[in-house]
């Protein structure tokens, strides 16, 4: 994808029709589609040098498995607070989010310079489980 801000919403609206066509319930891809909104702003925003970045979309019956690729200068994630407010009030606000919105984040450097962001969504929320009781 290119590093402009068009390059957001056309992302967006592939996985959100993806999503719906698998019949994702609407809570979840709003959040999922969220999540990669703030993914794909982070390298817009901060990967000025870069031409281009990667998406990769993996959706399965129970898990959709997203990565961000770029090759920007990265952060250090821990530098962010993720249980509260940011550090700095202009930074990191979207780092908060996305760890609330799914169910696993992860950013790694790969062996190749690029730097990734994973994150992971259940499709389906968790129902808790019921035991029946026997008298």
């Amino acid at each position: 994808m290119p590093t402009d801000a068009h390059s957001v919403p056309l992302v967006r609206g592939l996985l959100r029709q993806a999503l719906e066509h698998l019949a994702v319930p609407q809570t979840v891809i709003e959040e999922i589609v969220l999540a990669l909104t703030e993914a794909c702003a982070n390298v817009v925003d901060h990967v000025h040098d870069q031409e281009a970045y990667q998406v990769e979309v993996s959706i399965d019956d129970e898990l959709c498995r997203i990565s961000v690729l770029d090759q920007g200068e990265g952060f250090d994630p821990g530098s962010v607070q993720t249980g509260g407010q940011p550090t700095d009030a202009e930074r990191g606000r979207g780092l908060i989010l996305m760890n609330a919105l799914v169910d696993r984040l992860q950013f790694v450097q790969d062996d190749d310079g690029h730097h990734r962001v994973t994150f992971e969504k259940r499709l389906v929320p968790q129902q808790p489980h019921l035991r029946l009781l026997q008298s």
